[in-house]
């Protein structure tokens, strides 16, 4: 399957938002994985390294349409945790397979 990034990022207010959605942001990924979709998932941190700022997932999707359905998902969309995010096609370069 095609691999796409979704890429997150916090708002200056989401500290509070992203405490509020965090448990059924981490089921969506956890099922997402458990599914076999995931290939990484992370967050970005703050300069101090205290925080998360946004996050980062790539994952296996059929095309674009259900990349945007699965990140439209998110609970840290829905929830509005990003101030704004992305989803695009991947091109996975390296480490070389």
């Amino acid at each position: 399957m095609p691999l796409f990034v979704m890429i997150g990022i916090d708002g200056a207010d989401s500290a509070e938002r992203r405490k509020q959605h965090r448990t059924a942001h981490v089921a969506h990924i956890e099922a997402l994985d458990r599914e076999g979709r995931i290939t990484l998932a992370g967050t970005p941190r703050n300069d101090a390294n205290d925080a998360s700022v946004g996050a980062v997932v790539l994952f296996e999707a059929s095309n674009l349409e259900e990349a945007r359905a699965i990140a439209n998902r998110d609970p840290f969309v829905t929830g509005g945790v990003f101030e704004t995010f992305q989803v695009a096609p991947f091109k996975r370069v390296y480490p070389k397979e």
